[in-house]
């Protein structure tokens, strides 16, 4: 499909995906949605070449959020009905299931479910200038995305209360002390570090790192015997492609391995 909200380029096996709507700091519209879904679709599917997302937005701003003045119309989906649960609930499982690592790049503001999204990054990284804004006090409604499930977990409750009932910024550098995301780069350095970065998780074991984000995503929730157990399936998963063998094989023989993602 062509896409009008977003841009998505690959260079070698790294799918850059640009939000594209930089005269509303790249704010989440209906369209933008649907595109977005398409486009994780498609990476999620084994015939993909993609073996790592980098995700970050157009002009100066990541995204400021759902755009409460939507112009855009998009195809309806089968019932779908208005809710969260069948427009943005479905982007952040996909996201969360997606069988290659994401990097975001926060350029800018990311606001309300903008923040959300950004923190879908297994690596998150911003640029000195950008900050993060749990705006939705200001419109009278509560944290979406999956902000009331991530914050606590990455910030604890106290903070991520702090952030929510009284809506105030997070610059770039306060979130990398409150433990929020990875790394911050001078504004110029962010999208090269980034990109250097996401190779790096481009030329790696691609379905152990898969199985690395389902461990973590589930061991939010599961007991430490359940986590035990968890870790002995995905294992026995992860010793079973070519590129355990090849690790192996480069450690015996004193060099580099070569992984191939299968």
């Amino acid at each position: 499909m062509e896409y009008k909200r977003i841009k998505v380029e690959m260079k070698d096996t790294i799918a850059i995906l640009t939000l594209n709507h930089p005269e509303a700091l790249n704010a989440i519209t209906a369209r933008m949605l649907f595109e977005l879904r398409d486009i994780v679709g498609k990476l999620n599917d084994a015939s993909s070449e993609a073996r790592c997302l980098l995700i970050t937005g157009a002009g100066r701003g990541f995204c400021s959020g759902a755009n409460l003045t939507d112009p855009d119309q998009v195809p309806p989906e089968p019932n779908s009905g208005d809710s969260m649960d069948s427009t943005h609930n479905p982007l952040f499982l996909q996201l969360r299931d997606l069988r290659i690592p994401i990097v975001t790049a926060v350029n800018g503001p990311a606001a309300g479910v903008g923040m959300s999204l950004a923190l879908m990054g297994d690596i998150v990284l911003a640029g000195r200038s950008a900050y993060f804004f749990q705006a939705f006090r200001q419109i009278g409604l509560i944290p979406d995305g999956g902000a009331t499930y991530i914050l606590p977990r990455l910030v604890g409750l106290a903070r991520a209360l702090e952030l929510s009932l009284l809506a105030e910024k997070l610059p770039a550098q306060k979130a990398l002390d409150w433990g929020l995301i990875n790394r911050v780069y001078d504004d110029e350095r962010l999208i090269p570090e980034a990109m250097e970065l996401a190779a790096s998780l481009a030329s790696g074991p691609t379905i152990a790192l898969n199985l690395m984000r389902k461990a973590y995503w589930q061991s939010m929730d599961n007991t430490y015997e359940q986590q035990l157990h968890l870790e002995a399936v995905l294992q026995l998963q992860a010793l079973a492609t070519e590129d355990a063998t090849e690790g192996r094989m480069a450690f015996y023989q004193k060099r580099k391995p070569l992984f191939s993602g299968k």
